[in-house]
Protein backbone atom coordinates (compact mmCIF):
# COMPACT_ATOMS: atom_id res chain seq x y z
CA UNK A 1 0.00 0.00 0.00
CA UNK A 2 1.64 3.11 -0.89
CA UNK A 3 0.41 6.65 0.50
CA UNK A 4 1.35 10.00 -0.43
CA UNK A 5 1.58 12.53 2.76
CA UNK A 6 2.55 16.16 3.35
CA UNK A 7 0.56 16.94 6.07
CA UNK A 8 3.35 16.03 8.71
CA UNK A 9 3.84 20.21 9.35
CA UNK A 10 3.26 22.91 8.02
CA UNK A 11 6.43 24.17 6.50
CA UNK A 12 6.97 20.65 5.04
CA UNK A 13 9.05 21.44 1.97
CA UNK A 14 8.90 17.55 1.44
CA UNK A 15 6.54 14.60 -0.11
CA UNK A 16 6.39 11.90 2.31
CA UNK A 17 5.88 8.64 0.50
CA UNK A 18 4.76 5.77 2.80
CA UNK A 19 4.41 2.34 1.79
CA UNK A 20 3.90 -0.31 4.06
CA UNK A 21 2.58 -4.17 3.62
CA UNK A 22 3.67 -3.70 0.13
CA UNK A 23 2.70 -6.29 -2.72
CA UNK A 24 4.37 -6.99 -6.07
CA UNK A 25 2.00 -4.13 -7.73
CA UNK A 26 3.72 -1.62 -5.37
CA UNK A 27 7.32 -3.10 -6.12
CA UNK A 28 6.15 -2.63 -9.76
CA UNK A 29 5.48 1.39 -9.15
CA UNK A 30 8.21 1.54 -6.53
CA UNK A 31 10.86 -0.03 -9.30
CA UNK A 32 9.51 1.74 -12.69
CA UNK A 33 8.31 5.36 -11.12
CA UNK A 34 10.60 5.85 -8.49
CA UNK A 35 13.67 3.99 -9.77
CA UNK A 36 14.66 1.97 -6.44
CA UNK A 37 16.27 -0.90 -7.63
CA UNK A 38 15.09 -4.51 -7.23
CA UNK A 39 18.59 -5.57 -5.24
CA UNK A 40 17.83 -2.91 -2.42
CA UNK A 41 14.07 -3.83 -2.17
CA UNK A 42 15.29 -7.43 -1.81
CA UNK A 43 17.65 -5.87 1.17
CA UNK A 44 14.60 -4.02 2.81
CA UNK A 45 12.21 -7.02 2.57
CA UNK A 46 14.71 -9.88 4.43
CA UNK A 47 13.13 -10.09 7.83
CA UNK A 48 17.18 -10.26 8.77
CA UNK A 49 18.50 -7.15 7.25
CA UNK A 50 21.02 -5.01 9.41
CA UNK A 51 21.01 -0.98 9.76
CA UNK A 52 22.97 0.79 7.49
CA UNK A 53 23.56 4.03 5.54
CA UNK A 54 24.68 4.09 2.07
CA UNK A 55 25.04 6.75 -0.81
CA UNK A 56 23.20 5.77 -4.55
CA UNK A 57 22.87 7.79 -7.87
CA UNK A 58 19.38 9.05 -7.35
CA UNK A 59 19.02 8.75 -3.43
CA UNK A 60 20.27 8.19 0.01
CA UNK A 61 19.55 4.84 1.61
CA UNK A 62 18.86 4.45 5.45
CA UNK A 63 17.86 1.14 6.54
CA UNK A 64 16.64 0.89 10.67
CA UNK A 65 15.29 -1.50 12.60
CA UNK A 66 11.77 -0.59 14.22
CA UNK A 67 9.52 -3.02 16.40
CA UNK A 68 6.89 -4.87 14.61
CA UNK A 69 3.36 -4.57 15.29
CA UNK A 70 2.21 -8.01 14.02
CA UNK A 71 0.84 -9.72 17.31
CA UNK A 72 0.05 -13.64 16.99
CA UNK A 73 -2.67 -15.10 18.95
CA UNK A 74 -0.95 -18.16 19.98
CA UNK A 75 2.37 -16.17 20.88
CA UNK A 76 0.64 -12.97 22.54
CA UNK A 77 4.22 -12.12 24.47
CA UNK A 78 6.40 -12.74 21.65
CA UNK A 79 7.71 -9.28 20.08
CA UNK A 80 9.85 -9.35 16.71
CA UNK A 81 11.22 -6.10 14.89
CA UNK A 82 11.35 -5.71 11.08
CA UNK A 83 13.66 -3.44 8.45
CA UNK A 84 12.77 -0.16 7.77
CA UNK A 85 14.11 1.74 4.47
CA UNK A 86 14.39 5.04 3.85
CA UNK A 87 15.29 6.75 0.78
CA UNK A 88 15.91 10.14 0.66
CA UNK A 89 15.70 12.01 -2.51
CA UNK A 90 16.45 16.27 -3.24
CA UNK A 91 11.98 16.41 -3.21
CA UNK A 92 10.88 13.41 -1.41
CA UNK A 93 10.93 10.82 1.08
CA UNK A 94 10.06 7.29 0.86
CA UNK A 95 9.76 4.88 3.36
CA UNK A 96 9.26 0.67 2.65
CA UNK A 97 8.31 -1.31 5.09
CA UNK A 98 7.33 -5.45 4.44
CA UNK A 99 4.93 -5.19 7.34
CA UNK A 100 3.62 -2.65 9.61
CA UNK A 101 5.08 -0.95 12.36
CA UNK A 102 4.19 0.96 15.40
CA UNK A 103 6.35 3.48 14.42
CA UNK A 104 4.78 4.49 11.50
CA UNK A 105 1.82 3.77 12.30
CA UNK A 106 2.43 6.88 14.81
CA UNK A 107 3.67 8.75 12.04
CA UNK A 108 0.58 9.00 10.42
CA UNK A 109 -1.19 10.02 12.82
CA UNK A 110 1.18 12.89 13.89
CA UNK A 111 2.14 11.31 17.39
CA UNK A 112 5.98 11.62 17.12
CA UNK A 113 8.68 13.77 19.35
CA UNK A 114 9.23 17.37 19.46
CA UNK A 115 11.64 17.26 16.57
CA UNK A 116 11.36 19.80 13.27
CA UNK A 117 10.34 17.59 10.52
CA UNK A 118 10.47 20.51 8.01
CA UNK A 119 13.75 18.92 7.11
CA UNK A 120 14.52 15.63 5.31
CA UNK A 121 17.28 14.93 8.32
CA UNK A 122 14.34 16.05 11.41
CA UNK A 123 12.43 13.39 9.72
CA UNK A 124 14.83 10.68 9.68
CA UNK A 125 15.95 11.37 13.23
CA UNK A 126 12.20 11.61 14.99
CA UNK A 127 11.76 7.88 13.15
CA UNK A 128 14.80 6.86 15.02
CA UNK A 129 13.72 8.93 18.54
CA UNK A 130 10.38 7.47 18.34
CA UNK A 131 11.42 4.10 17.79
CA UNK A 132 13.76 4.02 20.70
CA UNK A 133 10.62 5.11 22.92
CA UNK A 134 8.85 2.61 21.67
CA UNK A 135 11.21 -0.46 22.42
CA UNK A 136 11.44 0.98 25.75
CA UNK A 137 7.64 0.59 26.58
CA UNK A 138 7.49 -2.87 24.49
CA UNK A 139 10.65 -3.58 27.35
CA UNK A 140 8.70 -2.59 30.30
CA UNK A 141 5.11 -4.07 28.82
CA UNK A 142 7.36 -7.36 28.71
CA UNK A 143 8.61 -6.71 32.30
CA UNK A 144 5.29 -6.64 33.53
CA UNK A 145 3.94 -10.27 32.01
CA UNK A 146 7.43 -11.55 32.74
CA UNK A 147 6.24 -10.70 36.22
CA UNK A 148 3.10 -12.11 36.26
CA UNK A 149 4.40 -15.47 34.83
CA UNK A 150 6.18 -15.63 37.65
CA UNK A 151 3.51 -15.76 40.52
CA UNK A 152 1.47 -17.67 38.24
CA UNK A 153 4.55 -19.97 38.37
CA UNK A 154 4.94 -20.12 42.08
CA UNK A 155 1.27 -21.43 42.60
CA UNK A 156 1.94 -24.38 40.03
CA UNK A 157 4.63 -25.28 37.77
CA UNK A 158 2.94 -25.67 34.60
CA UNK A 159 4.22 -26.38 30.76
CA UNK A 160 2.45 -23.30 29.67
CA UNK A 161 3.72 -20.78 31.99
CA UNK A 162 7.04 -22.06 30.95
CA UNK A 163 6.04 -21.96 27.28
CA UNK A 164 5.50 -18.02 27.91
CA UNK A 165 8.82 -17.46 29.52
CA UNK A 166 10.74 -18.59 26.73
CA UNK A 167 8.71 -16.13 24.11
CA UNK A 168 9.58 -13.39 26.71
CA UNK A 169 13.11 -14.59 26.62
CA UNK A 170 12.87 -14.58 22.24
CA UNK A 171 11.36 -10.80 22.21
CA UNK A 172 14.17 -9.82 24.97
CA UNK A 173 16.77 -11.26 22.19
CA UNK A 174 14.55 -9.72 19.12
CA UNK A 175 14.51 -6.52 20.90
CA UNK A 176 18.24 -6.61 21.69
CA UNK A 177 19.31 -6.93 18.19
CA UNK A 178 17.40 -4.21 16.70
CA UNK A 179 18.25 -2.14 19.14
CA UNK A 180 22.45 -2.75 18.59
CA UNK A 181 21.77 -2.19 15.12
CA UNK A 182 20.03 0.82 15.56
CA UNK A 183 23.05 2.28 17.83
CA UNK A 184 25.46 1.59 15.23
CA UNK A 185 23.48 3.17 12.75
CA UNK A 186 22.78 6.43 15.27
CA UNK A 187 26.96 6.62 15.59
CA UNK A 188 27.15 6.91 11.80
CA UNK A 189 24.89 9.08 11.10
CA UNK A 190 27.41 11.78 13.55
CA UNK A 191 30.18 11.03 10.90
CA UNK A 192 29.11 10.12 7.46
CA UNK A 193 28.76 13.10 5.07
CA UNK A 194 25.92 11.87 3.48
CA UNK A 195 23.24 13.16 6.10
CA UNK A 196 23.76 16.72 7.23
CA UNK A 197 22.30 17.87 10.46
CA UNK A 198 21.87 21.79 9.39
CA UNK A 199 20.88 23.06 12.90
CA UNK A 200 21.99 22.57 16.52
CA UNK A 201 18.40 21.37 17.58
CA UNK A 202 18.75 18.42 15.17
CA UNK A 203 22.35 17.84 16.73
CA UNK A 204 21.16 17.85 20.27
CA UNK A 205 17.83 15.55 19.33
CA UNK A 206 20.48 13.02 17.70
CA UNK A 207 22.43 12.93 20.94
CA UNK A 208 18.91 12.39 23.17
CA UNK A 209 17.81 9.81 20.56
CA UNK A 210 21.33 8.19 21.35
CA UNK A 211 21.05 8.31 24.89
CA UNK A 212 17.57 6.63 24.74
CA UNK A 213 18.60 3.96 22.46
CA UNK A 214 21.24 3.15 25.03
CA UNK A 215 19.22 3.39 28.00
CA UNK A 216 16.74 0.90 26.35
CA UNK A 217 19.83 -1.87 25.09
CA UNK A 218 20.72 -1.80 29.23
CA UNK A 219 17.21 -2.15 30.29
CA UNK A 220 16.90 -5.33 27.27
CA UNK A 221 20.21 -6.44 29.06
CA UNK A 222 19.05 -6.71 32.65
CA UNK A 223 15.61 -8.26 31.83
CA UNK A 224 17.41 -10.76 29.84
CA UNK A 225 19.79 -11.51 32.79
CA UNK A 226 16.96 -11.16 35.01
CA UNK A 227 14.59 -13.78 33.05
CA UNK A 228 17.84 -16.36 32.66
CA UNK A 229 17.97 -16.55 36.71
CA UNK A 230 14.74 -17.33 36.67
CA UNK A 231 14.39 -19.54 34.30
CA UNK A 232 17.63 -21.43 36.03
CA UNK A 233 15.93 -21.21 39.11
CA UNK A 234 12.75 -22.75 37.74
CA UNK A 235 14.24 -25.40 35.76
CA UNK A 236 15.90 -26.42 39.72
CA UNK A 237 12.12 -26.75 41.27
CA UNK A 238 11.48 -28.70 38.32
CA UNK A 239 14.50 -31.19 39.03
CA UNK A 240 13.88 -30.89 42.50
CA UNK A 241 10.24 -31.74 42.81
CA UNK A 242 11.15 -34.67 40.26
CA UNK A 243 13.50 -35.98 42.63
CA UNK A 244 11.21 -35.77 45.74
CA UNK A 245 8.64 -37.78 43.45
CA UNK A 246 11.76 -40.56 42.61
CA UNK A 247 12.76 -40.61 45.87
CA UNK A 248 9.36 -41.69 47.17
CA UNK A 249 8.86 -44.13 44.21
CA UNK A 250 11.94 -45.83 45.82
CA UNK A 251 10.34 -45.85 48.97
CA UNK A 252 7.58 -47.45 47.98
CA UNK A 253 9.28 -50.13 45.62
CA UNK A 254 11.49 -50.71 48.84
CA UNK A 255 8.25 -51.05 50.99
CA UNK A 256 6.64 -53.87 49.21
CA UNK A 257 10.22 -55.97 49.02
CA UNK A 258 9.39 -57.14 52.56
CA UNK A 259 5.71 -58.40 51.76
CA UNK A 260 7.48 -60.22 48.53
CA UNK A 261 10.11 -61.88 50.41
CA UNK A 262 7.98 -63.02 53.01
CA UNK A 263 4.98 -64.42 50.46
CA UNK A 264 8.00 -66.14 48.54
CA UNK A 265 9.57 -67.64 51.00
CA UNK A 266 6.11 -68.92 52.48
CA UNK A 267 5.43 -70.35 48.61
CA UNK A 268 8.21 -72.66 48.22
CA UNK A 269 7.29 -76.45 47.74
CA UNK A 270 9.19 -77.32 51.48
CA UNK A 271 7.01 -77.74 54.62
CA UNK A 272 7.43 -75.02 56.97
CA UNK A 273 6.00 -75.41 60.61
CA UNK A 274 2.34 -73.81 60.81
CA UNK A 275 1.82 -73.62 57.25
CA UNK A 276 -1.37 -76.21 57.64
CA UNK A 277 -2.96 -74.02 60.06
CA UNK A 278 -6.59 -72.48 59.26
CA UNK A 279 -5.59 -69.20 60.03
CA UNK A 280 -2.18 -68.89 58.72
CA UNK A 281 -2.79 -67.01 55.83
CA UNK A 282 -3.95 -64.12 58.02
CA UNK A 283 -0.71 -64.50 60.57
CA UNK A 284 0.99 -63.89 56.78
CA UNK A 285 -1.14 -61.10 55.65
CA UNK A 286 -0.44 -59.41 59.24
CA UNK A 287 3.56 -60.45 59.05
CA UNK A 288 3.44 -58.65 55.70
CA UNK A 289 1.63 -55.58 56.29
CA UNK A 290 3.44 -55.57 59.58
CA UNK A 291 6.71 -55.86 57.88
CA UNK A 292 5.80 -53.16 54.96
CA UNK A 293 5.41 -50.40 57.54
CA UNK A 294 7.99 -51.12 59.58
CA UNK A 295 9.99 -50.85 56.48
CA UNK A 296 8.44 -47.43 55.22
CA UNK A 297 9.18 -46.22 58.73
CA UNK A 298 12.76 -47.23 58.28
CA UNK A 299 13.74 -45.84 54.74
CA UNK A 300 11.18 -42.91 54.68
CA UNK A 301 11.36 -41.20 58.24
CA UNK A 302 15.19 -40.93 59.13
CA UNK A 303 14.73 -37.18 58.35
CA UNK A 304 12.23 -37.06 60.46
CA UNK A 305 14.39 -38.65 63.32
CA UNK A 306 17.38 -37.04 63.15
CA UNK A 307 15.24 -33.62 63.61
CA UNK A 308 13.87 -35.63 66.54
CA UNK A 309 17.08 -36.59 67.93
CA UNK A 310 18.69 -32.73 67.32
CA UNK A 311 15.68 -31.64 69.04
CA UNK A 312 16.14 -33.70 71.80
CA UNK A 313 19.78 -33.41 72.32
CA UNK A 314 19.78 -29.19 72.38
CA UNK A 315 16.48 -29.75 75.05
CA UNK A 316 19.19 -31.83 77.24
CA UNK A 317 22.01 -29.21 76.46
CA UNK A 318 19.76 -26.58 77.36
CA UNK A 319 18.86 -28.15 80.52
CA UNK A 320 22.29 -29.23 81.85
CA UNK A 321 23.14 -25.12 81.45
CA UNK A 322 20.30 -24.73 83.59
CA UNK A 323 21.04 -23.90 87.65
CA UNK A 324 19.56 -25.99 90.33
CA UNK A 325 17.30 -24.12 93.10
CA UNK A 326 20.67 -24.18 95.42
CA UNK A 327 22.89 -23.11 93.46
CA UNK A 328 20.41 -20.02 92.29
CA UNK A 329 20.52 -19.01 96.42
CA UNK A 330 24.49 -19.25 96.45
CA UNK A 331 24.44 -17.43 93.18
CA UNK A 332 21.60 -14.76 94.52
CA UNK A 333 23.51 -14.49 98.30
CA UNK A 334 26.98 -14.30 96.51
CA UNK A 335 25.22 -11.69 94.40
CA UNK A 336 23.79 -8.92 97.86
CA UNK A 337 27.63 -9.89 99.64
CA UNK A 338 29.12 -8.13 96.54
CA UNK A 339 27.02 -5.19 96.65
CA UNK A 340 26.93 -4.60 100.13
CA UNK A 341 30.85 -4.44 100.10
CA UNK A 342 30.54 -2.09 97.57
Amino acid sequence: MITKRTDLSPNQKYTWIDCREIDKEDISILTDEYLVSSELLADIMDADEQSRIEKENEYTVIICRLPSAEEDDEKPLERTTIPLGILLYPDKIITICRGDSVVIDDFARHRFRQCPVETKEGFVLSILGRSALVYIRFLKYINRQKDLVEEQLHQSIMNYELIQLLQIQKSLVYLTTGLTDNEVLLEKLQKTPYFHLSTEEELEFLEDSIVDNKQAIAMANIYSDILTGTMDAFASVIGNNMNVIMKRLTTISLSLMFPTFITGFFGMNVAIPGMEGKWAWLFLLGLCGLVAIVGTILISDRKNRSIIKAGLGEKRKRKKETHSPSEIKYLRRKKHTLEGED
